[in-house]
């Protein structure tokens, strides 16, 4: 008998991992929800990021979106043992600018709230200042304290 309970346990462990995985797998592949916000100055792309440190975070700039990349990792607990890995690791998403924004995404700056949440400021360009910048560049990366900007407002710890 004890030999059924230990297979019917083996198996619903099993049946929980493969959930958990496809669990995970499932949120690495929904796109990041953003918001973007503008100021007179600036946009400012909104990007939750639960779980992630500075370093972990890729910003870039292309095409006139902001493409952002979380890494994270599962840390261990001891005298805890792995039943349902369902958060995903890697999380991606992107926030188009309006169309004709021109920005200088080469000044752009990325914090990281204490919240969880990553803020990418992008100034604007003024006009006859310069063209739109429209190639590849990476957001300088800063991590914060702060709270999370109110819309509207900008954050400027470095």
């Amino acid at each position: 008998m004890s030999d059924i309970r230990e297979f019917g346990e083996s198996v619903g462990k099993r049946l929980l991992e493969g959930a958990g995985k496809v669990s995970a797998r499932v949120q690495e592949e929904r796109p990041l929800a953003a918001d973007l916000l503008e100021s007179d100055d600036a946009y400012l792309a909104v990007f939750d990021a639960p779980g992630v440190e500075m370093d972990d975070v890729q910003v870039r700039f292309e095409e006139g979106a902001v493409h952002v990349r979380l890494d994270r990792f599962r840390g261990l607990h001891e005298e805890f043992e792995m039943v349902f890995p369902g958060r995903g690791l890697t999380l991606e998403g992107s926030v188009d600018l309006p169309e004709g924004a021109a920005v200088d995404p080469e000044a752009a700056e990325a914090t990281l709230t204490e919240t969880g949440t990553l803020h990418v400021e992008i100034p604007k360009v003024r006009a006859g200042t310069g063209d739109q910048d429209t190639t590849d560049h990476d957001a300088q990366t800063h991590e914060t304290d702060d709270a999370p900007a109110e819309p509207g407002e900008t954050d400027d710890a470095e």
